[in-house]
């Protein structure tokens, strides 16, 4: 076994690789893209952590990687995810890991939120299209909540919000 973590990413638009990466390089430990693990590969590590973007209120690929992870004899699994939500957003980023992990995982599994941005030149058609229906939406309504009047800011345009200072307590977990 190796004392070393692994890392597995999803990334769809760099930033979740980026954070990874970065992750990887600070500590040492391993970084595979999620179509290249599997549970033979993180039974080499003793901790896997999985890495994916905030994906319509989900965790992109989540429980493939958990099951992945079950299926291995690593013996400790951690989650981060990046998002367009300011990590200021605590109540928000609360509630996403509340929706996503049972009570249980939410004591058991190590997670982390990472703020990222949007990159709408790397999203795919669907995403795409499911932004603009958004965007529609929240320009045509009257009477928009302080909330709404944030989020159509916030989706009107690529933005990168990222950095390093982010990492730095899943760094610090790693580094054990």
């Amino acid at each position: 076994m190796n004392h070393k973590g692994l890392i597995v990413y999803k990334s769809r638009t760099g930033f979740t690789r980026k954070y990874a990466e970065l992750a990887g390089k600070e500590t040492g430990s391993r970084v595979v893209d999620y179509k290249r693990a599997s549970p033979e590969l993180m039974s080499e590590y003793d901790t896997v952590v999985f890495g994916s973007r905030a994906h319509a209120g989900r965790i992109d690929g989540y429980q493939k990687a958990k099951e992945m992870f079950q299926k291995s004899g690593a013996k400790q699994f951690a989650v981060f995810v990046t998002g367009a939500t300011p990590n200021t957003e605590k109540q928000v980023i609360q509630d996403f890991w509340k929706q996503n992990l049972t009570s249980g995982e939410l004591q058991k599994i190590p997670h982390f939120y990472m703020q990222s941005g949007l990159r709408y030149e790397d999203m795919s058609f669907t995403d795409k299209l499911m932004m603009r229906g958004l965007r529609t939406m929240l320009k045509r309504k009257k009477d928009k909540s302080d909330e709404e009047k944030r989020m159509e800011r916030m989706i009107a345009g690529s933005y990168d919000i990222s950095s390093e200072e982010y990492a730095k307590p899943l760094i610090s977990f790693l580094k054990g």
